[in-house]
């Protein structure tokens, strides 16, 4: 049975050449800061994956989901799926699995500050990373 056996956010997540290229990973916290009165920014964010493929199950095509949902368990902010197929290479050891790595990048408005998940489900296989947004909101100086 296919499982996750890396998830992660990162400031950056991509994958060359079968590697996963993490830049600022393994952060819980994102703050907002955003002057009163004015509407936070959406946030950049990556997320990093890592599917193990056992021998029996390469040649096959396994349906990944991945998304984020509330500390109520309200989805809504990313709800994505895909599939992923792992080959099995020419001279690959008969019984080696496969590792698979994905990467994925992109904005999200959090409607308000709180705690969040990243979930991925593979299969029977599923995993969530907590994370939290914090808003720092800047006073206008001067104002009365």
């Amino acid at each position: 049975m296919a499982t996750i056996e890396l998830l992660t956010l990162a400031n950056h997540a991509e994958v060359q050449n079968g590697l996963l290229y993490l830049s600022g990973a393994g952060w819980d916290t994102i703050t907002r800061t955003y002057q009163e009165g004015e509407d936070p920014q959406p946030l950049h964010l990556g997320i990093a994956i890592s599917v193990l493929i056992p021998w029996s199950e390469t040649n096959v095509r396994h349906r990944v989901e991945i998304w984020i949902e509330d500390e109520d368990g309200q989805r809504g902010l990313l709800d994505q799926s895909l599939d992923l197929e792992a080959g099995r290479p020419p001279g690959r050891i008969p019984g080696t699995d496969a590792h698979c790595p994905l990467a994925m990048n992109g904005t999200v408005g959090f409607p308000k500050d709180g705690g969040y998940r990243v979930c991925v489900k593979v299969g029977e296989s599923q995993s969530s990373y907590a994370f939290r947004v914090e808003d720092r909101i800047m006073s206008l100086a001067g104002s009365s």
